[in-house]
Order: C-alpha cells, then structure tokens, then sequence
C-alpha cells in the first residue's frame, strides 16, 4: 500500500462512519500519525517546532495535518507532550507531614503538566541504597527526577543522571553549586531571621536543635542561627544545641536533654515543625507553660505546628517548592528533546515568619 492510498484511507476513516454515513469526526494526533506513517511522537515533535526531526518527515506530517485539516488544541498538545515524561521522587525524609506536602505540591503540577509521577521510598541512613533506588527508577522509563536531600546533594548520581539525558531537580540543597537546578529556600537567611525574632522579644539563652546531619539545609540553619548570635548587639548566653534527625521521636530526645540541663533555656528553636512539636510535649509533661515558661519555635510550617498554643514558624512553601521543581523538570526534558542542555539554575522561593502563639518574652522581662 502506498503513502498516498495510507493517506486516502486515513481521510476517509475519520470522514465515514461504519454505515458508510458522513460524520463530523475531528481529526485527531493518531490520524495525523497513521496518515504521515509516523508515531504520535514524532507528530508532537513537528507541532512543538522540535529540531530533532528530518526533512522528510517534517513535511509529510504537516501534508498530512493539511489533508485531515487537523486543529491541534493548545492543551491536548500540551498533555500529549507532557504525556511522555515520567518524573521520579524518591521519598527518605522522616517527616510525614513535610512529605505530605511536598507530594501534594509535585502531585499538582504533574496533573497540569500532564506528566506521570512515580513515587519510591528508600531508607535515609543508606545513601547506597538511595542512590541504587534513583538508578532503578531510570531503568524503569523516568525521563524526570526530583531529588530530595541528601541525595540531592551526591554530585557523582547528578552526573550520572545528567549524562544519561534525565532532567534533575534538587531540592534543599541549602545552596548552589552550579551542577544541578536547586529550587528551595535561602535557609541560612531564614534561621538568622527566625533567631533575631527570639532576641528582639529578648531571650538571651537559647536551645537549638539542629536537624539531619547528612543534610547541608539542615547545616546552613544551623550557621544562620550562630550568625545571628555573633551579631547581637545585646550580650546573650552559650546556645545549648542537641542533636536531631527531623523526626518527632528525634525532637523529644533533643527536648528533654535540653529540657534536663542546670541552666534551662528561655526558648528554644527547633529546625523543623515536627521536632518543635515534640519540644512543646516535652515541656508540657515537665509541667512547663508555653510560651509563659518556654518560647518554642520550628521551621517548615507543617500540618505538624496544628499544636496547643500554634506554633510560630518559618513557612517554607513546601508545596509551592515541588510545584515548581515538577514545572522546571517538564521545561527542561523539552530542552533536552530538542537537543539542548538546561542551565542550571538557583530557584529560591521566599519564606516568611509565622507569628503564633508559642514564643513570647521571657518571664523575667516582663
């Protein structure tokens, strides 16, 4: 069968009914592509302008556009071309509700890109695995990958992952090295804004509990708040810092070593929502009022903060984050189709400071 007599019958198909009757069917991309005698892809790739396409077939696909009268719809284009990407998340931070809205927000604009997610879990101790997880996630068709911390921070999968043609995202990288897209917030920023809080309402000793350390975002809050500290203008006390891993069981454990010491603190500042939580409860079984005895502050702005008194927090727009981070993957497999490289970039998101009811003045100012 020839080119023209495909083409013939392609025209009729859409034009006749089974009866033989006319109908007013509307072409579609799969008649444009039997007509053409391409795939649908290769239709998608003539109608989005894609260099990756020879002569040839360029022009017996727009013949083919011009035989059906094809109409491409703006969105159905879109969905086609976004149909074809299939974004990786890999799952490993402790903290239920941060996931929740991280896979709310990338959930979002996969729908709207049209794109498919595929979500998997690895265990956050085991970089190894992690990092074995990414790779069979490739394996499996992803074109697409949004990392988490801390595998957003191995270089070595980066350039893996790059050089195999997958657009990668990182998230909470807690900065830019030029390697990778990194789309968060400006974290050292916020914890200096968030412990400047604390010393205007005058608290001179202050806890911390510093979050994962196999995360640079959680080390980047970490050096805001001993920022913030050097530069008082006041005289303030040695910070009492614990150690946490971003899970509430961490934070009770932080929370009463902090809460055990000889010179208790007047506040403490958790660098997540969930250990903040878990600080209050601590406080509360101690028989302490919050704020009247203890100010206690976190970071993110989960469902986590949903406590007795709210919690006052840096809202870290989780969910706007992983819209974006989806966004910017979809932009970037276009590029990559096209035969272009993405150029990295530093997406920061703004955050700000959640006045609620867990911090005020220390006792004795009053």
């Amino acid at each position: 069968m020839t080119a023209g007599t495909i083409r013939k019958t392609a025209v009729e198909s859409r034009t006749t009914g089974r009866a033989g009757n006319k109908s007013q069917n509307v072409a579609t991309i799969y008649d444009v592509a039997r007509c053409a005698q391409v795939s649908k892809t290769t239709v998608s790739r003539v109608l989005n302008g894609s260099p990756n396409v020879d002569d040839n077939t360029r022009a017996a696909v727009l013949q083919a556009v011009n035989e059906l009268q094809f109409r491409p719809n703006k969105a159905a284009r879109s969905l086609a071309s976004a149909a074809e990407i299939r974004i990786g998340l890999l799952y490993n931070n402790p903290s239920v509700a941060y996931f929740s809205e991280l896979l709310i927000g990338a959930l979002d604009s996969s729908s709207r890109n049209g794109s498919q997610l595929v979500v998997d879990k690895c265990e956050i101790s085991n970089p190894e695995a992690a990092c074995a997880a990414v790779r069979n996630l490739v394996k499996g068709g992803i074109t697409g990958m949004m990392l988490t911390a801390p595998v957003s921070e191995a270089s070595e999968l980066i350039a893996e992952l790059t050089n195999a043609g997958v657009a990668v995202v990182a998230l909470a990288t807690g900065g830019f090295r030029g390697e990778v897209t990194c789309v968060g917030i400006d974290d050292f920023s916020a914890a200096y804004e968030m412990t400047n809080y604390l010393l205007k309402l005058g608290h001179r000793r202050i806890g911390f509990i510093k979050g994962h350390p196999g995360h640079t975002s959680s080390i980047r809050r970490f050096q805001g708040f001993e920022a913030a500290l050097r530069d008082a203008k006041q005289t303030v006390d040695e910070p009492i810092v614990a150690q946490g891993l971003n899970s509430y069981r961490s934070g009770l454990d932080a929370g009463e070593q902090i809460l055990t010491t000889e010179a208790m603190p007047t506040a403490i500042f958790a660098t997540n929502d969930d250990m903040a939580s878990a600080v209050m409860s601590v406080a509360h079984r101690k028989g302490l009022n919050v704020p009247t005895d203890l100010s206690v502050v976190g970071f993110d702005d989960t469902i986590a903060g949903s406590v007795w008194p709210q919690l006052t927090t840096i809202r870290q727009p989780i969910h706007d984050i992983a819209a974006a981070a989806i966004d910017v993957i979809v932009q970037n497999m276009q590029v990559i189709r096209s035969g272009g490289q993405p150029k990295p970039r530093n997406h920061l998101v703004p955050h700000s400071l959640i006045e609620r009811e867990s911090a005020a003045p220390p006792r004795q100012t009053r």
